[in-house]
């Protein structure tokens, strides 16, 4: 099973960066490869087991549930339901940590998931570099724009 981590410095607080990531609905604000996405049956995007359905910029279209939410480690964790990724068992964690010498944060978002060895390499990077890393300049961005 590939497991991928990746990991940045994020110009602002730890607080002020789980409010932006715990919004489980609020992935387009800050991630420049998803669209839109919408809370399915209309839950709460703190609930557990809230299932969102995202837009890729691309069109297509993923499917992820809500695993587990922890404010006081600011922790999230969400699994794919259906995705155009040929995966099994993907399970995905964001981790928000304060950098206390500077008042930064120290944000990890890594993946355990399971594939065919010939996608192994291929989806490592992809989710390595273009989701994850992506995702995290967007965030920076995000919060320097926004502060």
């Amino acid at each position: 099973m590939p497991e991928v981590t990746t990991s940045a410095v994020i110009p602002a607080d730890a607080d002020t960066v789980w409010r932006v990531i715990r919004d489980f609905d609020g992935l387009p604000d800050w991630h420049p490869a998803i669209a839109a996405s919408e809370l399915e049956g209309g839950e709460h995007t703190d609930r557990v087991g809230a299932v969102r359905r995202l837009t890729l910029g691309d069109g297509g279209v993923v499917r992820e549930s809500l695993v587990t939410l922890d404010d006081r480690e600011r922790l999230l964790t969400y699994a794919i339901l259906e995705s155009p990724f040929p995966v099994r068992d993907y399970r995905s964690t964001i981790r928000v940590l304060p950098v206390t010498t500077t008042g930064e944060s120290f944000v990890s978002w890594s993946v355990l998931f399971d594939c065919d060895l010939d996608d192994a390499e291929r989806l490592s990077a992809l989710f390595g570099r273009d989701v994850f890393g992506s995702g995290l300049e967007g965030l920076a961005s995000h919060l320097s724009s926004s502060a």
